[in-house]
């Protein structure tokens, strides 16, 4: 009868890991939702296709935006 009292506290230990790594989950799937809306909320990328440093950017707006 002795044996099935310690089973109880790891068990209780598990249930209560349980619910904190939820809570953390929660959080962080909250907090990367709102991470996500400010982000779409800004302007639009303005970059080039394909791979380039600020070299290939500044050459490839070819004076774009410019109301001259």
């Amino acid at each position: 009868m002795s044996e099935s009292r310690p089973d109880e506290p790891p068990d209780r230990k598990t249930d209560d890991r349980k619910a904190r790594l939820a809570e953390q989950l929660r959080r962080n799937l909250q907090r990367r939702k709102a991470q996500t809306r400010a982000r779409r909320a800004g302007d639009a990328d303005v970059r080039p296709d394909g791979l380039g440093g600020p070299e290939a950017a500044a050459a490839g707006s070819g004076g774009q935006g410019r109301d001259e």
